[in-house]
Formats: structure tokens, C-alpha cells, sequence
């Protein structure tokens, strides 16, 4: 395997040789651990993402605020609905930058930050008129490298897949005779040293890989199975796509195509960038009121991330799609 025997030793050697300090005993003490997710219920649907150090929570706070908010009554690219879809992540992204972090080294308030009272007071903070400046974390104690597939067999059981070096081509580094390269998930750190994701040893970073899973509230018989790649656009891919199927009705493909908003998750406040094919009156909108766009066409449009959907309706028939800005594929065998 990777954490033991020549494979292992390749990986210190080109590691230290880079000026790294890995170890052999770093890489034996290796343990990977099973996780249950977390989950929300969104109109009726039990939405389940990966936990910390998994950035799945920064998707289901925004769908918690978001509920609140009758959604599937607004135009589907309306600057009303946009501009509270963007509030959201930016709320979501605002305590997940903080909160996220190795569970084993520091303590997630998940329960408190997931509950349907903290989304409340959470959503006072949008102006359905202006965009938040620099919206902080709450207290609620108090109160592209990545492939992505999705797979359901005939018996209803699915797979939602996602796995990533980070960054491309991760670290770049390539233990000799084994033609792999070694991931940099370590990016992600902290060197603030009273954040909760500061660097130590041992320690998982705020980790942005997240498959997702959708059931019905009603009878647990599953809805979708969904990811999308990208990042931090992860959480903020799957708030959008999620909508667009529960809230505008939309068939899988359908709700792949809509033109995408995306955060720059490094300062919850910063920049929004919005995709070519968003209606013009929109994006003027959103502008007069405070969001600092940044209107992506082209090859750039591959910031607004790379998704798969597999919907089972009541019957149990599948619908796939496969989304238009990657190289993937929806289909049956």
C-alpha cells in the first residue's frame, strides 16, 4: 500500500528531498475512519453531506437559511433570488471558515450550527435590498483535480463518489518509479495559531471534497444522489443545483445548464462571480445592490465547477445529467 513498505519509503524520500519532513512513522500511523454524515431536511427532502473536516456543513447552514425564504415562487435567475442564494453562502462560508476543522483536535458545534433556530436568527442578517459587506461567524453555541461519480443499480442503491489531489495535480511531487502524485490538502491549514484549523501534527485540514445524497423526509426512498466538483464551489454547486430540482422543478440537465454565482470563499464578503448567460437585468441589479461582480465566460467558466446528478422520481425511474463545463457523462448500462 501507500503508508507502508518501498511505496511508502519513495514518498519520504521525495518528500524530504523537496524540504519536507514527513516520516515513515508519519505515513504507518496513518488511519483513515469511517464517517456517518450530517444531514438537514430542505421542504421535505433529508439532504446528507460529508462532516468535518468536510466542508459539506458550509451547504446544508445555507440551505437551513435559505428555507425560510419561498423560494420556488421567484424566478428561477431573478436578482431576488440570487441575491438571497448569495447572502446565504456568504453566512455559510462566514462560519465554516471558522468552525471547519479535525473534529478530533477541536470541538464543531454541529448541532448548533445545523439547527433550524440558528438558521433563523442567521437569516435576520440578510438585507433583501443590500449585500453584506463583511458578514462574520455567529456563535451558535451561544445560540479542481477532483472526479466526481454517481452510480444507482437496479435494486435503488446508490453511490455518490468524489475524490481529489487538490489543485490539479497536488503537490506536483512524484515518488520515483510509482507515476502518482502526492496530494496538498495541507493548503488549507491555518497558521493563525488560535484558529480552530491550525496546522499541527496529526491533524486533518478544512477539507472541500464532498459527495452528497437526497432523500425524502416522507419514506427515506432516496431522490437524488449529486456532486459537484470545484473546490469551495462544492457547497455553493450544491445549494444551486439542489434548488433548481426542488425549488424550480428542473430535470437534472436542466439544472446542471443554469448559469452559476460563485463566492470567493477566502473572504465571505469579496467578490461574487457570475457566469456568462445570467439575465442582464440580474446582474445590474445585484450590482446596485452591493455585490462586487465579476461577470466569467468561456474557458473560465470552469470556476462555477463541474457536476453529476442522478434523480429517482416516486416510481423509481432515474434521470441523470452530466454537467456541460467538464468532460463527463450520464448513461445507462
Amino acid at each position: 500500500g501507500f503508508y507502508q513498505g518501498s511505496v511508502a519509503e519513495s514518498i519520504v524520500g521525495v518528500i524530504k528531498e523537496a524540504g519536507g519532513c514527513l516520516s515513515a512513522e508519519d505515513l504507518a500511523s496513518h488511519v483513515s475512519t469511517w464517517e456517518s454524515p450530517m444531514s438537514v431536511d430542505y421542504r421535505g427532502l433529508r439532504v446528507y453531506e460529508c462532516p468535518p473536516n468536510g466542508q459539506g456543513i458550509t451547504a446544508l447552514i445555507a440551505l437551513n437559511i435559505l428555507e425560510g425564504f419561498d423560494l420556488a415562487s421567484m424566478d428561477l435567475l431573478s436578482t431576488e433570488k440570487m441575491h438571497l442564494m448569495i447572502e446565504a453562502m456568504r453566512l455559510a462560508f462566514a462560519d465554516a471558515k471558522w468552525y471547519v476543522s479535525d473534529p478530533a483536535f477541536s470541538k464543531i458545534p454541529m448541532q448548533e450550527l445545523l439547527s433550524k433556530e440558528y438558521a433563523s436568527e442567521r437569516r435576520k442578517l440578510i438585507d433583501p435590498k443590500r449585500a453584506t459587506v463583511d458578514p462574520q461567524r455567529g456563535s451558535p453555541v451561544n445560540a479542481s483535480g477532483t472526479v466526481y461519480l454517481s452510480v444507482v443499480d437496479g435494486m435503488g442503491n446508490a453511490c455518490s463518489f468524489i475524490n481529489s489531489n487538490y489543485m490539479g495535480f497536488g503537490t506536483g511531487i512524484v515518488p520515483k518509479g510509482w507515476g502518482f502524485t502526492l496530494q496538498n490538502r495541507g493548503h488549507n491549514f491555518s497558521l493563525d495559531e488560535n484558529h480552530p484549523n491550525v496546522l499541527a501534527p496529526g491533524k486533518r485540514p478544512y477539507h472541500t471534497i464532498i459527495p452528497a445524497m437526497v432523500t425524502r423526509v416522507s419514506d427515506n426512498s432516496l431522490y437524488a444522489s449529486y456532486g459537484v466538483m470545484g473546490g469551495f464551489m462544492q457547497p455553493q454547486g450544491h445549494v444551486q443545483v439542489l434548488s433548481a430540482l426542488k425549488d424550480g422543478g428542473l430535470d437534472p440537465q436542466s439544472a446542471l445548464d443554469l448559469p452559476r454565482f460563485c463566492l470567493d470563499a477566502e473572504s465571505a464578503g469579496g467578490r461574487v462571480d457570475i457566469e456568462e448567460g445570467m439575465p442582464t437585468a440580474t446582474v445590474n441589479a445585484l450590482r446596485e445592490m452591493g455585490h462586487p461582480l465579476n461577470e466569467v465566460s468561456g474557458y473560465d467558466r470552469a470556476v462555477f465547477g463541474r457536476g453529476q446528478v442522478i434523480l429517482c422520481d416516486e416510481a423509481g425511474v432515474l434521470c441523470g445529467g452530466s454537467d456541460p463545463r467538464a468532460d463527463g457523462y450520464a448513461g445507462s448500462l
